[in-house]
């Protein structure tokens, strides 16, 4: 990092308070949907956020508690988000397509001393003793407070927010992000975004998404540029729509939206003048698509490589080379090297140029996680002396690109999502007529993977796909069901009993 990460930090005073006395009236958040439409503008956001933060001061928590945040796609969820940081707590977003029992979880192994939830979100929630529910009175009361005079005072080492990521256990992992993580994300602006204050940036994810919070409002804001969302019906027409109605500069989504605006959508009969590039995270961009795109739309597409624990650190931007088929190269400032994974030892030590290893971040990173909560045993596998590693597989070439070769574990990727292959195998494993089952990612065509489930029944048992998927429906979080079903005499296993998910993908 060429800047050191100042002393005292606050993410929610570095993305409003500067903003609120240079650029007051300028159009901070626009929030579309099928027929209508929500702006406010910095300094809007500036008392809201205040105003909230001292109402939840009010209620008596202790300083780095934390606030879980169950809510629909609105405004609100935002505001939340950042007057929590506000006051000096942590915030904790989770995702609306949560189940009840799967909520239950992060909220009772978070600790968490209050959940703001939607009324629809609040109704299935058996809260722990001692634990406040928000509501949306409530936060209507809260809101209506005096703000404070200044945001919390906070060390950039402090906690500011806790995400919850899987991983190769069968429950999710909390991963603890410090203040200074907002800071950690300057290499990206330019290393990947391109982003000034004159962006107006067009983020396709729903606002529990860490890829959402992160390039949709914490980027923006840092520089002062205006962002927009969306939280209407699905509708794939909306998004070339939204690029030209606001003029948007810039569109952050999947590889696998765009896969679906070309597709479905007259890209031609828009004017796109505005648009400058697209960018894309969450999953490998296809080759194929990253052309496309291109002859298209005549706009690059600029991908990035992350993981919850530090966020993108790896990618292609403006005014580089891209190479089809890589994630870029290490953003500006960013110390990468790529250890041998046989070597699990302190002094690990980079391989040579081209050879395959663990992709590694150095520990000194400011955006690099605190730690995953409550799982030292965990935390000490991912650490490797002065270096992080995430789990990828990859090498790095003559010029400095990275190229991406897997994953070193079982971990899945549905749509951008981290999904673990036991979480998923647990709950299908209480169904009555399934003996053994095992989940793992195919590939069903050349640039898009599912996840699937392999399922041994019971002797004398039957089960069709469309039982067994409702039956997940009901214990998992929509993206972390399997979309192929398949029924098998036995699954593969090692010498030593242990399931080779990696022979089942390759069918």
């Amino acid at each position: 990092m060429t800047d050191p990460v100042p002393a005292r930090f606050n993410i929610a005073r570095y993305c409003l308070a500067e903003n609120a006395r240079l650029r007051p009236d300028k159009t901070a958040m626009i929030l579309a949907g099928a027929d209508h439409e929500f702006r406010m503008t910095f300094g809007e956001v500036d008392q809201a956020v205040r105003r909230l933060a001292a109402g939840l001061q009010g209620l008596g928590l202790p300083r780095g508690s934390r606030i879980m945040i169950r809510m629909a796609n609105d405004a609100d969820y935002a505001l939340t988000y950042f007057a929590t940081m506000a006051a000096g707590y942590v915030a904790l977003p989770s995702s609306a397509q949560l189940t009840a029992a799967e909520a239950a979880y992060l909220l009772e192994n978070s600790g968490a001393a209050a959940v703001a939830a939607s009324a629809e979100l609040a109704t299935d929630l058996q809260l722990p003793a001692g634990v406040l529910l928000i509501d949306p009175a409530r936060l209507a009361q809260l809101k209506q407070a005096a703000p404070l005079a200044d945001y919390a005072d906070t060390a950039a080492d402090d906690p500011a927010y806790l995400v919850y990521t899987s991983g190769t256990t069968g429950r999710p992992k909390g991963v603890l992000h410090a203040q200074r993580a907002a800071w950690g994300r300057r290499p990206m602006h330019q290393g990947w975004l391109g982003l000034h204050e004159s962006d107006v940036m067009l983020h396709a994810g729903a606002f529990n998404w860490t890829y959402t919070l992160g390039v949709g409002l914490v980027d923006p804001w840092a520089v002062g540029a205006t962002t927009v969302l969306y939280n209407g019906p699905r509708d794939i027409q909306v998004w070339p729509a939204l690029l030209e109605k606001h003029r948007a500069t810039m569109f952050a989504a999947v590889p696998t939206l765009y896969r679906q605006i070309l597709k479905y959508c007259d890209l031609a009969s828009h004017d796109l003048s505005a648009f400058r590039h697209g960018v894309t995270a969450g999953e490998a961009l296809a080759p194929a698509l990253l052309a496309e795109w291109q002859q298209r739309t005549g706009r690059p597409l600029y991908e990035a490589l992350g993981m919850s624990e530090i966020s993108t650190y790896i990618s292609t931007g403006p005014g580089m080379q891209i190479k089809p088929g890589s994630p870029g190269r290490p953003q500006p400032g960013r110390r990468v090297a790529i250890l041998d994974p046989d070597d699990d030892g302190n002094g690990a030590r980079p391989l040579a140029q081209g050879e395959t290893g663990l992709l590694a971040v150095h520990r000194s990173d400011p955006s690099l996680m605190l730690g995953y909560w409550n799982r030292p045993e965990e935390e000490a596998l991912v650490y490797r002396g002065e270096w992080f590693c995430g789990g990828d597989l990859a090498s790095i070439d003559a010029d400095g690109y990275v190229w991406h070769h897997g994953r070193n574990d079982d971990v899945m990727n549905a749509m951008g999502y981290r999904v673990s292959p036991v979480e998923v195998e647990m709950a299908l494993a209480e169904h009555p007529a399934i003996a053994e089952v095992a989940v793992t990612e195919i590939r069903v065509r050349e640039d898009v993977s599912v996840v699937a489930a392999f399922i041994v029944l019971r002797e004398g048992e039957s089960l069709t796909a469309e039982t067994i998927a409702g039956f997940a429906q009901d214990r998992l979080a929509a993206y972390k069901c399997p979309r192929e079903w398949r029924f098998v005499a036995s699954l593969p296993r090692t010498a030593n009993g242990k399931v080779q998910r990696k022979k089942l993908a390759l069918g």
